[in-house]
């Protein structure tokens, strides 16, 4: 199984790459789905060497310290700082696993199976479809584009996604806010959960969703008039039809309040244009 140790900046060009894990703990990371021969470049590496291993028998691709582990990344301590700036380019139906500490990272046309983590640094999905996993502790993650599933946890970290025909959104925050401008399919399923951060969805004027919103104190607003509001000793509450339903929209916090705004549709731009 070849091997590298990275120690100054570089290019690796590789075969064949099935399957793609990195994790670095500050600096910058670029993940790129291409159609070009895999590579690897490496412009900027402070504080320690890089181990790169490709096994050639399966196709997969690891690009890390060899004391940082995937399964470590959220809980990762040690002191000092190892600096790498990477940019990896493999196929777009290549699983990718993206694991920062407090770099930033842009992950960007895959359609695979994606997986990401960040302590504190923030995350960029790009066009991102499949089943993606994102973790983080503080970090905040940002999606355009997204088309499958996407689930999210953290403690303080924010999600926006921003575009996109989500098929399920699952989100879940401590203390982070949570920002849904999105689509839905007949079959979506939107799931947002937070105990004081902000919730804001914005939606179609048409969409046809059946929605269910709960707060234990927190404020809740509806640009939708069709949705009925009930409030009781302990608990808030906005649900009900929206067209012919189909999808589904729910949000819950304790504290935190919940925002659904209304977008008019492509269409509906168009006829007022005319």
């Amino acid at each position: 199984m070849p091997q590298w140790t990275i120690d100054k900046p570089g290019q690796l060009t590789f075969d064949t790459v099935s399957a793609l894990s990195v994790r670095i703990v500050a600096g910058r990371l670029a993940l790129l789905a291409s159609d070009g021969p895999p590579t690897l470049e490496v412009t900027g590496l402070e504080s320690g060497p890089l181990l790169v291993t490709h096994d050639e028998a399966d196709g997969r691709l690891t690009v890390a310290y060899k004391d940082l582990t995937w399964d470590g990344i959220l809980g990762w301590l040690r002191p000092g700082s190892r600096s790498s700036v990477l940019t990896l380019t493999v196929p777009k139906d290549c699983p990718v696993q993206a694991g920062v500490i407090s770099a930033s990272a842009v992950v960007a046309g895959f359609e695979g199976a994606t997986g990401v983590k960040s302590v504190s640094g923030d995350i960029v999905l790009d066009g991102v479809s499949g089943e993606v996993h994102a973790e983080t502790v503080s970090g905040s993650v940002e999606s355009r584009g997204l088309a499958g599933d996407l689930s999210f946890s953290s403690v303080s970290g924010e999600l926006t996604v921003a575009g996109g025909i989500p098929h399920r959104l699952a989100a879940n925050t401590v203390s982070g806010s949570i920002t849904a401008d999105v689509e839905l399919t007949p079959t979506g399923n939107l799931s947002l959960n937070s105990m004081s951060g902000s919730i804001v969805i914005r939606l179609p004027e048409t969409v046809d969703a059946d929605v269910s919103v709960h707060s234990t104190s927190g404020r809740i607003e509806s640009a939708f008039p069709r949705l009925t509001g009930a409030r009781h000793p302990g608990a808030r509450s906005l649900s009900g039809r929206l067209g012919g339903g189909m999808a589904r929209v729910s949000a819950t916090t304790v504290s935190g309040s919940v925002t659904l705004l209304s977008k008019q549709t492509s269409d509906r731009r168009e006829e007022e244009r005319a």
